[in-house]
């Protein structure tokens, strides 16, 4: 297999006879197949074809989307996005063994420090946290964008970059598995089967006329039990699962601590009862539901 060929924005701008900042769009809204994003610099794959026009619409609706959007360009603090940053590192992460506070999550994100704490704290939890809130920023950016292996691929790369993991020679950041790997003390797809086996669950997803809650849902599960990562898979599955909600204006959810284990149950036992997970979810929308009734955004009852 021959090695990819990679180039910078400006070439690929030249080349595809646009702005270096339609580049980076496209690529941060994960439109461009196979880029990837090193520190600040994208790297596109030289054979990368330019991505088509999306049609303009004369009527914007205010979603929730609509408003993570403007208060992630504005920088507001405050706001939803500000709270869904927060709260969603924090679980997504604490369910996977994060030992740092929600209040340590709060500040990290507000000041761009750690402050005063009198345990010690892991490194790697801290660059993690980080890495969450740029692949939120990237789900907000690229939730209407065809859900694809870059795309997924390109979250793990964000997600796991600088951990002590990233350091181990058969640790691949931003690519699948080489090693076998259980979850919850079940059998996942092999290192090989991985590539097809997530090929044709996009696939099939993205075939459906109409995406439902259930059918996020069922990505999740599947994509979990393939688990095509060494690690990270549960943390990019759940930001997969909130992406698909903004792109379908369903209203996404969090799984809270206390919801972990009804969640985990969920997965388990979803091909055989999807009520259980179904619930769970359930719960977590409703909670956010309430947020949004705060702040004052419409939804879809």
């Amino acid at each position: 297999m021959s090695k990819v060929q990679y180039i910078l924005v400006e070439e690929a701008a030249q080349s595809w006879q646009i702005s270096e900042r339609s580049a980076r769009n496209y690529c941060a809204q994960g439109r461009v197949e196979g880029a990837l994003l090193e520190g600040k610099t994208w790297k596109i794959p030289s054979t990368a074809k330019k991505p088509d026009r999306k049609p303009r619409h004369s009527k914007t609706e205010e979603t929730l989307l609509t408003f993570l959007k403007r208060e992630k360009d504005a920088a507001l603090k405050g706001g939803i996005y500000h709270k869904i940053q927060i709260d969603l590192t924090y679980n997504s992460n604490h369910i996977e063994g994060s030992k740092l506070t929600h209040d340590q999550t709060r500040y990290i994100f507000e000041t761009k420090t750690l402050g005063v704490t009198d345990k010690a704290v892991k490194v790697d939890d801290i660059i993690e946290t980080v890495n969450h809130f740029r692949c939120i920023d990237l789900i907000i950016e690229g939730a209407h964008s065809k859900l694809s292996e870059s795309f997924i691929k390109q979250l793990h790369y964000i997600l796991k970059s600088g951990t002590t993991d990233s350091q181990k020679s058969w640790f691949r950041v931003g690519e699948y598995k080489q090693l076998e790997n259980e979850v919850g003390g079940s059998e996942t797809a092999k290192p090989a089967e991985v590539p097809s086996a997530i090929k044709a669950l996009i696939k099939e997803y993205n075939s459906k006329s109409k995406i439902t809650f259930d059918d996020i849902l069922d990505f999740h599960v599947r994509f979990e039990s393939i688990h095509p990562f060494q690690d990270g898979n549960g943390r990019v599955g759940r930001l997969i699962m909130f992406k698909e909600c903004l792109k379908h204006n369903i209203v996404p959810f969090i799984i809270t601590e206390e919801l972990k284990i009804f969640y985990n149950r969920g997965i388990k036992n979803w091909k055989y009862e999807r009520g259980y997970l179904r619930d769970t979810c359930l719960t977590g929308q409703d909670a956010m539901k309430s947020t949004m009734d705060y702040f004052g955004i419409k939804y879809e009852s």
